[in-house]
């Protein structure tokens, strides 16, 4: 599994195949009563924002996207039926939801909806056609505001089929779209009677969203990890973190997203790397935070890291294998300006990003809710950050088999103002995807930033540390 641009999605072409609910699922989905469970606060925050869209007129570009390759002809009742299973699976993809301002409210559909049909859609000749073609269904099809969320094809061939999902962000995360691929082409080899393994149960995100309010409410304003993110953001002048150098834009601008990617190591450098992070008492995962630390002091002057990073949270329930949105949100904090080497920083990222697993604890909009009442925050609330991911792609059910080796993944393209980069690793390199805004002097700035920061991981796997040099100019 990769992450990568959809630009970047090149299957072989083949007659376009859809499948859509049958009108007994729709008329289903569209009875479907009110349900007590709540949405989760990233839910309940993104629905907000795409009704806002929606209402606007702007183009619906909220949501994530995969595909991989199978072999053999497609057998389309079957993967018809696979496609049931899946739904049945996974209680909050037969939600739908309606917004009245900022009231969300819950549809559950009943099992009945678990019916597909697969219709024929024509051919492509290029794969901008093609690509053109499945932005279209996503954008279309693959919003809460209507039943499935989500949208599957196939690209059909006579020796195999390019299979693909795509669903709004309110179904689905990155950890999500990442099982997702595996579980449909292990469902489906189970329905043409291959050898596949049977996905373990999955959680119920109704269940998760229930039990995140009621765990937000048992922290009060001085609650230890609400005080730990009073502290930091009192530390960084209240304000969210930033790219570190200019992007092109005006404060609070937004511009359109443009996909960039970089390979960083080799598996073998990868290797290496993580040997360096452990002889300085970390872990890649720190190990990365504290490149990123020091380049943004050596290139921009910031002696101290400030970081907003995504931490899973599939382990308070049995929802490893669940579909939904399963993460959290904390700050990672750790001086770099007074270090001499990357092995110093790293033993500092790794306290901070172990803080970071503790403070996250506690939903971030508990804290969000703490922080604004306090003052700690104010027009800040309505600013994104520049966030930092790592994930280690190695640990995911699927890995190994060809569905998930010969997986992609794809997200919207809509507007940004910001540069934050998905730092992954699996068994062949490390690498990174960023969204960026695409005008050119943010290009310079996110080119000359990624090379540095290659610059300095290379010379971490290469030589087991690397000497801080002194800082540039502030911003330059």
């Amino acid at each position: 599994m990769i992450i990568t641009a959809l630009s970047n999605w090149t299957p072989r072409p083949g007659t376009l195949v859809e499948w859509h609910p049958s009108r007994a699922a729709s008329d289903a989905a569209l009875a479907a009563p009110v349900h007590s469970a709540p949405p989760s606060f990233l839910q309940e925050d993104h629905l907000v924002a795409a009704a806002a869209a929606s209402a606007r007129g702007d183009v619906h570009h909220a949501y994530t996207g995969v595909a991989t390759e199978i072999d053999g002809a497609l057998d389309r009742d079957a993967l018809s039926r696979a496609i049931a299973a899946y739904v049945l699976r996974h209680e909050g993809l037969r939600c739908w939801f309606e917004v009245n301002g900022t009231h969300v409210v819950r549809h559950l559909a009943s099992n009945a909806v678990a019916e597909f049909e697969p219709s024929d859609a024509g051919s492509f000749d290029t794969d901008e056609q093609l690509q053109s073609y499945v932005r279209a269904r996503f954008s279309a099809e693959a919003t809460a505001f209507e039943w499935p969320g989500f949208v599957v094809g196939a690209v059909d061939r006579s020796d195999g089929f390019t299979l693909y999902y795509g669903a709004d962000h309110a179904f689905t995360d990155g950890g999500s779209q990442a099982l997702v691929i595996s579980e449909l082409a292990d469902l489906y080899a189970l329905e043409i009677g291959e050898d596949a393994p049977v996905p373990a149960a999955a959680g119920s995100h109704l269940e998760y969203a229930t039990a995140e309010r009621a765990l937000a409410a048992t922290y009060g304003p001085d609650a230890p990890e609400i005080a730990a993110w009073r502290s930091i953001f009192r530390n960084n002048d209240g304000k969210m973190p930033r790219f570190p150098l200019t992007l092109g834009l005006e404060e609070g601008e937004r511009g359109p997203v443009r996909i960039v990617e970089r390979h960083l190591l080799d598996a073998d450098a990868t290797a290496a790397l993580d040997r360096a992070c452990k002889a300085a008492g970390a872990r890649i995962s720190s190990g990365v935070f504290a490149a990123v630390g020091i380049a943004d002091f050596e290139l921009a002057g910031r002696t101290d890291y400030f970081g907003i990073t995504v931490l899973s949270t599939r382990h308070v329930g049995d929802y490893a294998q669940s579909q939904g949105w399963f993460v959290n949100f904390a700050p990672v904090a750790f001086t770099v300006g007074d270090a001499d080497a990357f092995s110093e920083v790293a033993v500092r990222a790794h306290a901070g990003f172990e803080a970071s697993k503790k403070i996250a604890a506690v939903p971030v909009h508990a804290v969000l809710g703490a922080l604004a009442a306090d003052g700690t925050l104010g027009s800040e609330l309505a600013v994104s950050p520049n966030m930092l991911s790592y994930i280690d792609f190695r640990w995911f059910p699927g890995v190994g088999r060809p569905a998930d080796t010969r997986g992609e993944h794809f997200t919207g393209e809509g507007r940004t103002s910001n540069a934050s980069m998905w730092i992954n690793r699996d068994a062949d390199h490390l690498y990174l995807c960023a969204q960026v805004p695409d005008n050119p002097v943010a290009a310079e700035s996110v080119e000359r930033y990624h090379s540095h920061l290659q610059s300095i991981l290379e010379s971490v796997a290469r030589d087991g540390d690397y000497a801080i040099r002194v800082a540039e100019v502030v911003g330059g």
